[in-house]
């Protein structure tokens, strides 16, 4: 896939032609018809800090019990006032603020960050220990 595309792929536990459909509310509205073709366990947009007109997928894996894999989870951490505050009240990176962000956002948001080391990778997993309190969450998705 390339940056920008405005197509993701549909994942499920059967093997399918390639094939794609449209992010937003299309997507929400195929759901239905595609889910009778083949069993659909997730659906992958792009969603961070900065771009969230995904929500709406969001909501709907919730509905359906599907997994939401963000696309590009990470991306212009380095843009948001209160992801920096939260990183230097918690002594931990912005980018393990943005990852414990996404897990606090729904049970639905599996993020599968990059990485290119071990060390990088461990970081990414110690996200999952920060605790961001509820006013950190609101206002990091506000974006205040």
């Amino acid at each position: 896939m390339k940056p920008g595309s405005t197509h993701f792929p549909v994942a499920s536990t059967t093997s399918v032609p390639e094939g794609t459909a449209k992010p937003g509310p299309s997507t929400a509205a195929i759901f239905p018809s595609r889910s009778r073709i083949v069993p659909i366990v997730s659906i992958q947009n792009r969603y961070n800090v900065s771009d969230r007109r995904s929500e709406s997928l969001i909501d709907l894996c919730e509905q359906e019990q599907l997994a939401f894999l963000p696309w590009a989870p990470i991306q212009e951490t380095g843009r948001s006032v209160p992801v920096a505050v939260a990183a230097e009240r918690h002594g931990v990176t912005e980018h393990q603020v943005v990852l414990a962000w996404l897990l606090a956002v729904s049970p639905q948001i599996l993020p599968i960050p990059g990485t290119g080391s071990a060390a990088h990778a461990e970081e990414n997993i110690a996200a999952a220990a920060v605790e961001l309190s509820p006013d950190e969450i609101d206002a990091i998705s506000k974006g205040a």
